[in-house]
Order: C-alpha cells, then structure tokens, then sequence
C-alpha cells in the first residue's frame, strides 16, 4: 500500500510538472526571441532619421558605423536606385537580394534565415523620394536562446524538488497508513502464535481504527474463552480424581483375591488414563502470555470458603481410615486471585497425594497464612517424607517417574505460579512432608522486585 501510494503520487506529481514546466519553458523561449528582434527593431528605427535626409553611401556608413549594431558588424542599409544614382548596400548584408525586394515589395518587416545559422531582420523605411530603403539587422541564434537554458535548467530542477518533495510525502503519508496496518499484522502473528497479550493500538485512519477495535475485542474474547477452558480443565481434574483417589482407597480395603487385585488393577489403569487426559488436555493450551491470566481480579475466590468445602469431603474420608486432621486459619475470609475450581483442584490433588502415599491413620494439617502480600497454604502429613523433594516438583514436567505422574503437584505448581506465587516442599512440624503453596496478591513475578527471591526470605522468617 505504501509504495501504491508513492507511485500514485509520482505519477500525478510528474504529469502536473510536465504539464506546467512545458508550456512555461516554451514561453520563456518566445519571450527571448520577441527581445532579441525587438531590440533589433529598435536598432534599426535609429537609421531612419539618416535615411529621411540623405542617401549618400558615405553618410549612410558613417551612421551605421556610430551604432551599436553597426559597430559590431550587424545592420546593413539597402538603397534602390534613386533617378541616375545607382543601388547601394551599405554594411555587411546576410539577406538575400530576393528577401530584401520582397520586403521593399510588402513594406513591412520580415525576418529571414541567413547562412550560418542566425536570422536577419529586415525593416522598409521611406526615404523622401518615395522609394523604400531597407535596413537589415542580423539577429545570431544564441541573442535568440539567450537565458533559455538556464530558464529549462531551473524549470527542471523546480519540477525535480516538487516530485521529489512529494515523494517524501506520500511516503510519509503512506507510513502513517500502513504502520497501523503492520501493527495490525504483527497482533495476529502474535495471536495466532498462542501470544494472547497481543494488542493493536487503536490509532490510524477510520478504517484501521474500527479494525483495530475489532481485534481487540476478538483478542479478549479469545483471552476470555481460554480462562474457561482452563477453570473447565481444573474442574475436570477436580470432578475426576478426587472420585478415583476415594475409589482406589475403597479398592485397597477390598483383602485379597483375584477379584480384589482385579479391581484394583483397573482403578490405577483408569487413575492413569485419566491423568493422561487430564496430562494432555493442559499441554495442547497455549500460553496467554499474560501473568495470572487463570485468576484475574473477576476470577479470585474465598481461600477459606474453598478449603472448608473440600476440607468437609476429605474428613468424611479421613475418619473411615482413622487419620486426625487439623484445619487452621481458615476462620475469616481470605480473597485470593484464583478461580474457585483451580484452587480446589489444587487442593483435592495435595490431599489426594495425602491419603495415597501415606499409611492409614497418618494425621494430617491444612493451614492458612494471610500476608501482606501473599497468601500461604500448608499441608502437612505426618508421613514417611519426600527423598527427593526437587525431582518429586520436576516429576510433573518430564512424565514422571517411580510409577508416579507427578500431576497432582504440577497442578499445584500452575496454580502458585499463575500468580507469580511456587510451590517448595520440606519436612513437616509432623515429621513428614510439607507443601508450601505461595500465591501472590501484588501480582508480581517469579525475579521481578519483591518477587520469589525475596518472598523466601520472608518465608524462613515466618517458619522460624
């Protein structure tokens, strides 16, 4: 569009320049010639006073002879025959003797082309016998051209100044129309590479405005739609694993047998089909692009109101298998910036991970810590531990290993991070493993000021 516009405006540009500085170098070109044979007019209007007294050759010459033209060799007088006096041409005389009788013939002044390029006024004057002499003023071609040249040499450098002018112009202008629709460009390159945070200023002409607009609000839409697919896969994974955690205990309670170890078979094969799904669902999304884009300011939840609802299911279970659970900090509301199916997906899966990988009657602990910047979420276990706490939080990235998927966690550690907050495991008050989820109020990230590595100092404080 922007070179479009730059030939559109060259074009016309040059037909305008051609159309002015034509026909105006044409007139500067007669304007020369009319004041080069008027001045020869006027040379020779100064030999008719000499003319109107005397014919004599002599006389004549030394007239011609006192002029300007004269003196440079360029005005000649041709005098008929006069009674017995022969004709005389005084002067160097260019014209032809057919050219000076037929302007004797017309009595009026014409101008001939001479031998040598130049041309030769020839102006009749009456003499006081009647008869017609002629004087002849030599006009040379560069008296005609003279200033020509340089008049076309500045017509054409005006005319080159005025296209290129406009040239940088329309560039200009062209730039001012295409940058929005570059940008334009750019945000759906950017969107269509899973980068949802990409925005189009709405800036431009009429047109590229309303299109502007109009991907915005299709970008937000878009940002919209992921934030219920994500809540829509934090829920499936809620709906879904928290029935099998309670089923495969069921089946564990089961005694032995072929029908038993059947029956538990089928569980772990259909816990892990279900991981794999769930495992799928959430790597074919992309990014957003946008820090905390699965808990925004519309989408955050009562952190204590969750807890307490899950916290209500898991005691049910927590009793059957004998195990004491305590619930703290939990007694006033806590507003964090996650959705309320995240959050108990998150929690279901520590909890899951509870009542999976420790004895029956193990005691565990939910604990609720409200900072000034962050909201704290421990679960602790009086379990045999975590060997390797590092390689259990990288678990959830490379597939898994030692017959565990590591989703549980993954789904705790996107949570935490969705709001700049992480997840650090260790050793329990209870002697076993404790899950620290960090969940970010200020919504700052993982590096940034204030961000995890000074959150951590604050931490060691806190447990102190």
């Amino acid at each position: 569009m922007r070179w479009a516009l730059v030939k559109v405006c060259l074009a016309v540009t040059a037909m305008v320049v051609v159309a002015f500085a034509v026909p105006l170098g044409l007139v500067v070109q007669e304007m020369a010639s009319d004041r080069a044979f008027s001045n020869a007019e006027r040379q020779a209007a100064t030999i008719g006073p000499t003319l109107s007294i005397t014919t004599d050759p002599v006389q004549l010459r030394r007239a011609v002879e006192s002029t300007q033209m004269g003196a440079a060799r360029r005005m000649a007088v041709h005098v008929p025959a006069i009674g017995d006096s022969p004709p005389a041409d005084v002067g160097e005389g260019r014209a032809g003797a057919h050219a000076v009788a037929e302007t004797r013939r017309i009595a009026r002044a014409t101008t001939t082309s001479v031998p040598g390029g130049g041309s030769a006024l020839l102006q009749p004057t009456a003499l006081g016998s009647g008869d017609i002499a002629v004087v002849e003023v030599f006009v040379p071609e560069s008296e005609v051209s003279n200033g020509v040249a340089t008049a076309w040499v500045v017509l054409a450098g005006v005319g080159l100044a005025l296209v290129v002018g406009s040239v940088g112009v329309a560039d200009r202008l062209g730039a001012r129309l295409v940058r929005p629709a570059e940008r334009l460009a750019d945000a759906a390159h950017q969107l269509g590479e899973g980068r949802l945070g990409a925005r189009v200023p709405e800036d431009g002409p009429k047109e590229l405005r309303s299109a502007a607009v109009a991907f915005n609000a299709m970008a937000d839409q878009v940002v919209e739609l992921l934030a219920n697919e994500r809540e829509l896969a934090a829920d499936l994974s809620h709906r879904l694993r928290t029935p099998l955690t309670v089923l495969r205990l069921n089946a564990a309670s089961l005694g032995d047998g072929p029908a038993a170890e059947q029956t538990r078979a089928a569980v772990e094969q259909l816990e892990r089909e279900v991981d794999t799904i769930i495992r799928t669902a959430r790597e074919q999304r992309p990014s957003t692009g946008l820090t905390g884009a699965a808990g925004g300011a519309g989408a955050g939840c009562d952190a204590s109101e969750v807890i307490r609802d899950r916290m209500d299911f898991w005691s049910a279970l927590a009793e059957d298998e004998g195990r004491e659970v305590r619930l703290a900090g939990v007694d006033r509301t806590v507003r964090i910036p996650v959705a309320r199916p995240e959050l108990a997906a998150a929690l279901d899966a520590m909890l899951g991970n509870v009542f999976r990988h420790t004895p029956e009657g193990t005691p565990f602990a939910v604990d609720v810590h409200d900072a000034s910047d962050a909201v704290i979420v421990l679960v602790s276990d009086a379990g045999p531990g975590i060997a390797d706490p590092d390689a259990a939080l990288r678990r959830g990235n490379d597939g898994g290993r030692d017959g565990s998927t590591g989703l549980g966690l993954d789904i705790v550690r996107r949570v935490a991070e969705s709001t700049g907050g992480d997840v650090r495991l260790g050793r329990s008050v209870l002697g076993g493993t404790e899950v620290r989820v960090w969940i970010a109020l200020d919504g700052r990230t993982r590096g940034g000021p204030g961000g995890t590595g000074a959150r951590r100092g604050r931490r060691k404080k806190r447990s102190n």
